[in-house]
């Protein structure tokens, strides 16, 4: 099941990033300023969501303090988005969309080491879509405020990606490892 979920992550990465590529009409790879705004405001909420539930049910150490500062970051980026937005005039989602309500109630029903894991594989895929689109934004996109937003931001997400990386690629050797089998093999 995670597989399928990882994968359905995976692919709605690419349709975010297609959809962030370009404006219709426009000759150049320009990125909707608003879509990406919507789009990274979801993530945020997402990322909070999930951290929450990190604090509470993650065994590691290390996912606890990971949790806790995506609680403290993703919550101080939100809020500066939101004011953002509102000066924009661009309406942000309120609420997860659907596959962060799955993917949120798929780990709530795990525990132990297996909601380990799944959480760290959770985090490393929504950072490395957060990674994807906030570059397209900082890159490409044409609202200079909105732009600076995520010029400022992805340096840190990047930091966050850096930081669950080594986690999540632990616990997927670990698995490897107890299951007797090399990723060559699947």
């Amino acid at each position: 099941m995670i597989r399928i979920v990882t994968l359905a992550v995976l692919a709605s990465a690419l349709s975010v990033a297609s959809a962030l590529a370009q404006q219709p009409g426009t000759a150049t790879s320009a990125v909707d300023d608003a879509l990406f705004a919507q789009v990274a405001a979801g993530s945020g909420l997402s990322e909070v969501t999930l951290s929450r539930l990190g604090v509470q049910k993650a065994t590691d150490s290390e996912l606890k303090k990971f949790s806790q500062q995506m609680i403290d970051d993703h919550t101080k980026m939100n809020q500066q988005l939101v004011d953002l937005a509102s000066k924009k005039r661009i309406s942000l989602p309120s609420a997860l969309d659907i596959k962060s309500t799955f993917c949120t109630q798929s780990l709530a029903g795990l525990s132990g080491q297996k909601f380990d894991q799944c959480y760290a594989k959770a985090q490393l895929t929504a950072h490395m879509e957060a990674v994807a689109a906030f570059e397209a934004e900082a890159e490409r996109g044409q609202d200079a405020d909105v732009k600076a937003l995520a010029t400022q931001a992805l340096p840190r997400i990047k930091e966050h990606l850096k930081m669950i990386k080594p986690i999540a690629m632990r616990y997927e050797h670990e698995k490897e490892n107890t299951q007797g089998t090399s990723p060559a093999s699947r």
